[in-house]
Formats: C-alpha cells, sequence, structure tokens
C-alpha cells in the first residue's frame, strides 16, 4: 500500500484529519485541480465552514496565488481566528497589496507577533519602508514585543546608520541574546550595508558561535565598502578555521580580484573553486568570466565560457558584457541570438549590454532589431532597459525616440532623467533640455553631478552664457554639489566660445584642481581665434606642461606667429614639436552598412571604395541642383 494511504488508513472519511492529510497530499503533488476537487467534497460535508479547515484551504489557495478562491474561503470561516487573519496578511503581503492587508491589520480584534511581522515584512518587501518603520514604532508603542524575526526584518530596511545603532541598542535593552547566530549576521550585514565595517567588525568579534553566512557576510561588506585587501585577508583567515567556502564566498573573493585587477590571486581562487566542484555554480562562472574580462584577459574568458557544459542567463550575460566592454559587438549579439534560440531569457543587464555596444558601432537598424525583442520579452518598462534604449537613440540623433521612450516610462530614476538630459544636451536641444531639467527639480528629484553637467553642455552648445553661470555659481548652495573638474571645463569652454577670456582665465585660477588639457585646450582655440598672441604664448605654455605629448599647443603657436610673419619663430616651434616627437593626431570618422565599419581617416587621400562615393556624391549634387535646392554648384573635376 503506498505510504500517502498508508497514512489514511484507520481515519474516518469525514474528519479533520483525514482532511487534512489530503491538503498535505494536494500541496506535494502542486496540484490546484485536486485543491478544487477536495474543496468541492468539503462544502459537500458541510466542514468548509470549519476554522481549522477553512485556515488550511485559505492558505493552499493563497499558496497557488487563487486570490478570489483564497477571498472566498475566508468569508465561508465562521469564527475566524487570529490565525486566519494571519493567513491573510501573509497573502496580501506576498500578492504586493499591502493596502489590503493594512485593511484587515486594522480590524483584527487581537494581534500576536505574527501580525506585526507579517505586516513590517510585507512593507519591506514591498518598498515601503517607512510604512514600514512606523508599524514597528506602533508594534512597541502599544506593547508588543518584537521577536529576533522582528529585528532581522527592521535592520534590513535600515538606511542610516544612527538608526542602526537605535535598533541594536533596543535589542540590548529588550534583553535579546546578541550571541544568536541570525542576528549577530543581521547586525553584521546592516553595519557592512551602510559602510561602518568597524561596528561589523565589533559584532562579529563578539559573537559566541557564527557560520558561514557569518564570514560571507563579513567578506561581503569589506567588498563593497571598498576594503578589497581586508576581504582577501578575512578569506585567507576563514579557510584557517572550521568553517569551509562556499560558491558565495569563492565568486565574492573573485569579484574582489577582479576590482583590484590582480589576475594572479584570481586564477589562484579559480583554480580553488575547480577543485572544490564550486564551478558548476553559475555564479562562480560568471565571477571568473567578468574578472578575466576586466583584467584585460578577454581570451581567457573566452576559453572558460566555451570550456562550459552548460548554459544560463547569468554565464551569457557576462560574456555579452565581456564582449561589448572590448568592442566585439559582432560577437555579443551573435551571442545574444543564441540566447534567444536556446530559450534562455535574457535578463535586463543582457539586453542593456547589447544595447549600449550596438549605440557605438553598429548601424542603428541593429539597434531597432534588440528594440524589437525588448518589447516581445516585455522588458520595455524596465528601467535599465528603457535608459539603454534612450542612450541608443541619442546617440545615433534619433533624440525624438529616445523622448517618446522617457515619456513613456511609468518610475523614473534619476539615471532615467540624467540618460534623457545628456542625450538631450550632446543632440543641440537646448530649450528641451533646460525644460527636463525644470521638470525633474518640480518633480522633486534630487539633481547630481551628471545632471548639472548636462545643463551645462546644453548651455554650452546654445552659447547661454547668462543661464550657464548662474546655473555653475549656485551648484554648491541649491544643489549641494561642489563642482567638479567636468563642471569648471564645461563653464570654461562656454566662457571661451562667448569670447570672454578674461572671465575664463578667472575661472581657471580659482579651480581647486589642475587644469585638464581640455580646458587649456579651449582657451587656446579662443586665443587663435580673436589673435591675442600674448596669452596665445602663455596658455601655450601652460599647456604644453600639463600635456607634453599634445600637438595642439605647437600647431596653434605656429599658426599665430605665421600669421604675423614672425617666421623665425614659427620654424623655432616646429623643429621643437619634431625635436619631442610629437605628431599630429589624425582624425577618423566611421559608418556601418549592413554588416561592414567603414573608416575613413583626414589624411587619407583616396578611401575605401573612394571613386564610386564621390560619383554618387556628384549624382546627387546634380538630382540637388535639378530640383532647384542649389543654384551655384561648384562641379566636381
Amino acid at each position: 500500500m503506498p505510504s500517502f494511504l498508508k497514512q489514511l488508513n484507520g481515519l474516518h472519511k469525514n474528519s479533520l484529519s483525514y482532511y487534512s492529510h489530503l491538503i498535505d497530499h494536494c500541496l506535494s503533488l502542486k496540484s490546484l485541480s485536486f485543491v478544487n476537487i477536495l474543496h468541492a467534497q468539503v462544502i459537500k460535508v458541510g466542514l468548509n465552514t470549519h476554522t481549522f479547515l477553512g485556515n488550511r484551504f485559505l492558505d493552499v489557495y493563497f499558496r497557488f496565488g487563487t486570490l478570489c478562491d483564497a477571498l472566498r474561503v475566508f468569508d465561508e470561516i465562521t469564527d475566524k481566528n487570529i490565525v486566519s487573519r494571519n493567513i491573510c496578511l501573509k497573502g496580501f503581503c506576498r500578492f504586493g497589496e499591502p493596502e489590503r492587508a493594512q485593511r484587515v491589520f486594522d480590524e483584527m480584534p487581537e494581534r500576536d507577533v505574527v501580525s506585526w511581522n507579517s505586516m513590517i515584512s510585507g512593507y519591506v518587501s514591498c518598498g515601503c519602508i517607512d510604512n514600514a518603520m512606523g508599524m514597528f514604532s506602533k508594534m512597541q508603542i502599544s506593547g508588543g514585543r518584537p521577536s529576533e524575526y522582528t529585528f532581522s526584518i527592521v535592520m534590513s530596511a535600515v538606511s542610516s546608520a544612527s538608526h542602526g545603532r537605535q535598533i541594536h541598542g533596543g535589542m540590548i535593552r529588550k534583553g535579546l541574546s546578541l550571541s544568536n547566530v541570525v542576528l549577530g549576521n543581521s547586525l553584521i550585514d546592516m553595519y557592512a550595508r551602510l559602510g561602518f565595517m568597524d561596528y561589523a567588525f565589533g559584532v562579529f568579534l563578539t559573537m559566541e558561535e557564527m557560520d558561514i553566512i557569518s564570514w560571507n557576510t563579513l567578506i561581503w561588506g569589506c567588498h563593497r565598502s571598498g576594503y578589497e585587501e581586508l576581504a582577501i585577508s578575512q578569506f585567507v583567515f576563514m579557510r584557517s578555521t572550521e568553517h569551509s567556502p562556499d560558491e558565495f564566498t569563492i565568486s565574492t573573493v573573485i569579484n574582489v580580484c577582479c576590482n583590484l585587477l590582480d589576475l594572479g590571486r584570481g586564477k589562484q581562487i579559480i583554480a580553488f573553486s575547480f577543485k572544490v566542484g564550486f564551478f558548476s555554480n553559475s555564479i562562480v562562472s560568471s565571477a571568473a568570466i567578468d574578472m578575466f574580462s576586466k583584467c584585460n584577459r578577454l581570451e581567457d574568458a573566452v576559453r572558460l565560457f566555451q570550456e562550459l557544459s552548460w548554459l544560463d542567463p547569468a554565464v551569457c550575460n557576462s560574456m555579452i558584457s565581456s564582449y561589448a566592454r572590448h568592442g566585439c559587438v559582432e560577437d555579443a549579439v551573435q551571442l545574444f541570438v543564441l540566447t534567444l534560440r536556446k530559450n534562455l531569457r535574457p535578463t535586463e543587464f543582457t539586453l542593456s549590454s547589447v544595447l549600449s555596444s550596438t549605440s557605438t558601432f553598429f548601424p542603428v537598424e541593429q539597434g531597432f532589431q534588440i528594440h524589437s525583442w525588448v518589447i516581445k520579452l516585455g522588458f520595455e518598462s524596465d528601467a535599465i532597459v528603457a535608459c539603454s534604449l534612450i542612450d541608443l537613440y541619442a546617440k545615433v540623433g534619433l533624440i525624438n525616440y529616445a523622448m517618446k521612450i522617457f515619456a513613456s516610462m511609468g518610475v523614473k530614476d534619476l539615471i532615467s532623467w540624467n540618460t534623457m538630459i545628456m542625450g538631450l544636451a550632446h543632440n543641440s536641444k537646448v530649450f528641451e533640455t533646460l525644460d527636463t531639467f525644470k521638470e525633474l527639480v518640480s518633480e522633486g528629484m534630487p539633481a547630481d553631478t551628471v545632471t548639472l553637467a548636462g545643463v551645462l553642455l546644453a548651455c554650452n552648445f546654445g552659447s547661454f552664457v547668462d543661464e550657464g553661470m548662474s546655473i555653475f555659481r549656485s551648484m554648491e548652495k541649491e544643489y549641494g554639489i561642489l563642482p567638479t573638474e567636468e563642471h569648471y571645463t564645461c563653464i570654461v569652454d562656454l566662457l571661451s566660445r562667448a569670447g570672454k577670456l578674461k572671465e575664463a582665465m578667472n575661472i581657471v585660477e580659482a579651480m581647486p584642481y589642475e587644469p585638464s588639457s581640455m580646458t587649456w585646450e579651449s582657451i587656446l582655440r579662443a586665443c587663435a581665434i580673436q589673435q591675442d598672441i600674448k596669452l596665445t604664448e602663455r596658455v601655450a605654455q601652460l599647456m604644453m606642461k600639463s600635456e607634453p605629448q599634445s600637438s595642439l599647443p605647437y600647431l596653434v603657436l605656429a599658426r599665430a606667429y605665421e600669421m604675423r610673419g614672425r617666421w623665425e619663430s614659427m620654424i623655432r616651434v616646429t623643429k621643437e614639436m619634431k625635436h619631442k616627437g610629437i605628431k599630429n593626431v589624425i582624425g577618423c570618422s566611421w559608418i556601418g552598412i549592413q554588416k561592414h565599419v567603414y573608416t575613413f581617416k583626414a589624411d587619407q587621400l583616396q578611401p575605401h571604395r573612394g571613386k564610386d562615393i564621390y560619383m554618387i556624391l556628384r549624382l546627387l549634387f546634380w538630382e540637388m541642383e535639378a530640383e532647384g535646392y542649389i543654384d551655384n554648384i561648384t562641379k566636381w573635376r
């Protein structure tokens, strides 16, 4: 006789235990249809109003995700107890409906710690941190005693060190045993997440007992806070204890080596993971591929990827990102297509990597194709993917497409706003950039350094000197942002383009940074236009010191001397340039046609298929002339 039937043997067919065992069997089979049949039988025999069976069916329907059936069962229960209502609270929170859970909670005649925990965890899981903290405060005011689980939930949502220390102190005052491993791990995680590693180590060192999670949390905290060498040393110390590293430990340490660009130690960790059999874990494999790629060893990353006997979205995403990082766009796109053919659903990071690579090298048609896949896969509302699409269309000049995507986004974070502002600025949409910035401020979104860099760039392109200077001067006072080198460079360029060289030089002298070559370049070009020889000589000398290999100061100075007939000075500058081995940088441009990228250099007299290109240009000029677009045309000979 099957074990399940043996369990039912001797039970009365209409007893509560009989139906409870059948419900357990339905759960093990994961069969909603069996649950419905069983529920119908219970209704038939009149046991559906019984509290115990009602609670069992209520829990089952919430687990299977059938909200309507769960609510119908809840209404049928004659004597609802605290368990009935707690199941409802958990169910609503699982469905992402904390408002309905709150209504049930408010109507509860009595509450226990499970009720409070359900509401607090429900608000945390929905991202309503303030509501969760408010519920935690009400719990204590009403006399509820928080459990260890309550504190672990609250600690996962704390966003400031002062608040974290208050909760830590509250745990001590309430007499909770801080030797508890779960509480200790939660405290380490909280302090590490907030960047207070000294407090995290303090908790770790006072724990009477620790487990692998304790070590992993401490090592991850060191890595997250930028203490990479400390993370390595803790890993070495951990191996001297009775705790053995797991896949999470290994992946974290590989990421540490990746940040340190320490290929030697990274290879040792990878060899260890092979030895203990961790390399079949996708997190470990993905971390290893990322490390080789960031350490400029793409060939090793490719070899590692090809040797894997299995594929999953995480590993493919790492490899696609690696290809994109090294400019191997065709390989990135081909691997992306392969993942689709193998029914490996790409993540938002996969799509973002592919979109960012195609925006740089491939024709825009490729971007259109990937955009269609984004829609088919249902990622069009994802913020990361939407930002990548905005960036793609902005880079290829289709700024109207970018604006439509931005307008259709439901929730816009600061990265979305910054991507749109930068895209508009680079496409010389000056008024639109400023309007978007005003909209951001009116939405209450705090601007950051990238936001203001985009706005200043737009003012630069539009020659809006007054607006640019006003924003630049108010950065620290209104937005709490100290101007960076990028902001100074932009404002100096704006003033230089407007011919305000004196003001530009005043800002350069007041800069808390050493002026970059771009800053001197802006002033130098303006000097050449205004033909101020004394300032040209001064700025050229300063630029030669800051950027010894740049040819620009020599060329501008030689041109200035030539225009004034100072031939000896011109020859001296030219000879000095040759003596130092400085070569003029040759500009180039490229265009993608189908699967090929054609490059054109500035000093190239006959580009690839040059005769065909000139013939097509000649035909276009003739057609424009015939249509009346051009009155006087210089004939090509």
